[in-house]
């Protein structure tokens, strides 16, 4: 364990490296800084004692190790919009990012397991072709188009006309048909409550989990059919293992053999792919929150590229690599415990 500690922080520690290397580099092609600092206002003079005071004409190796230096001691630099240091935005804006996530998550886990296990179960049967059709489907429709479908069919105030309504057919089928949702689409809702201090959370109150419901179907929509299918086709796999004819062969019942001894063999794969979908749905929520103005560190993102926030911009690109590295180090170790034949070293027990 200790060994796998060391190896994974010496990755950890290369990957920020990396990360960090590449996102202040890029920030030279993002704008120039001071227009967003100073306006147009300025003259050109000024212009270049302020570049001079801020270190902006130093070398590149000057400038970088200088930022290294000051994200070591957690200080990536000041928001020119805020006004604020950077790690501050984000960690306000961070716990709704979170809140997303994890209710995507619950999603995925939810439906996908019994789904893809029924599916791998009874291949042939109509309802397991429906669930394969429908993941076919959920795969090739991008995220943001699926948001404002379920804007459309179950926001508030929001009426979807089915049929033409300037005949009388269409009106009485519009109305036996209608789609009028009664589910909120903008925001997190007023009904936060407090959690770790500034941290505020949506899944204590009733209209916190209401204005969660369709950003949170929306963010699964496309990771959902992936574990659908990736659940089937590794059950069926072990389903044809060498031990799992013996287990029948010794007369277990097929709810022993299925959900006991198969299962667990399937959720390898789906434990090692799952967590790095964990990281990737935090870039997703960029797509999903703007749909929904939902105020997370996806929407302050996009909102720093407009105003040409360089320093909110660097900060999330090294936040996010952060959460990557953390995540897939988690599910190094889950992968260990669940499957003790396998050494954290990456050999054979």
């Amino acid at each position: 364990m200790l060994a796998f500690l060391v190896q994974r922080i010496s990755q950890a520690l290369l990957v920020m490296f990396v990360i960090s290397v590449i996102a202040f580099a890029i920030q030279d092609g993002l704008g120039d800084p001071l227009q967003e600092m100073v306006g147009m206002s300025v003259s050109d003079e000024e212009r270049e004692a302020i570049r001079e005071e801020l270190g902006l004409n130093d070398p590149f190796l000057v400038q970088y190790f200088r930022f290294a230096g000051n994200a070591l001691q957690g200080d990536l630099g000041s928001s020119y919009f805020y006004g604020e240091p950077t790690l501050d935005v984000i960690l306000e804006h961070l716990p709704a990012t979170l809140e997303l996530v994890i209710g995507a998550s619950l999603i995925i886990v939810v439906f996908s397991v019994p789904i893809g296990v029924y599916a791998a179960i009874r291949p042939q049967a109509w309802l397991s072709k429906f669930f394969m059709g429908v993941s076919t489907v959920g795969i090739s429709i991008p995220v943001f188009l699926t948001a404002i479908v379920l804007i459309q069919l179950f926001s508030i105030g929001v009426v979807v006309d089915w049929f033409p309504s300037d005949t009388g057919w269409g009106r009485w089928l519009n109305d036996l048909l209608t789609t009028e949702g009664g589910l909120p689409s903008y925001g997190r809702g007023d009904e936060l409550t407090p959690l770790f201090g500034t941290w505020e959370t949506g899944f204590l109150s009733s209209d916190g989990l209401a204005h969660l419901i369709l950003p949170s179907v929306s963010l699964a929509s496309i990771m959902l059919p992936l574990f659908i299918r990736l659940i089937r086709a590794e059950m069926m796999e072990v389903l044809q293992s060498d031990y799992i004819r013996y287990a029948r062969a010794k007369g277990l019942s097929a709810g022993r053999i299925n959900f006991l001894h198969a299962l667990k063999n399937t959720m390898l794969p789906v434990i090692t792919v799952g967590g790095v979908q964990i990281g990737i749905m935090v870039a997703y929520t960029i797509l999903t929150e703007t749909v929904f103005q939902w105020p997370g560190v996806g929407l302050m993102f996009l909102e720093a590229i407009t105003r040409s926030d360089i320093p909110l911009i660097v900060a999330y690109l090294m936040v996010v690599g952060l959460i990557f590295v953390i995540t897939n180090t988690v599910v190094d170790l889950v992968y260990g415990l669940v499957n003790p034949t396998v050494k954290l070293t990456g050999k054979k027990a």
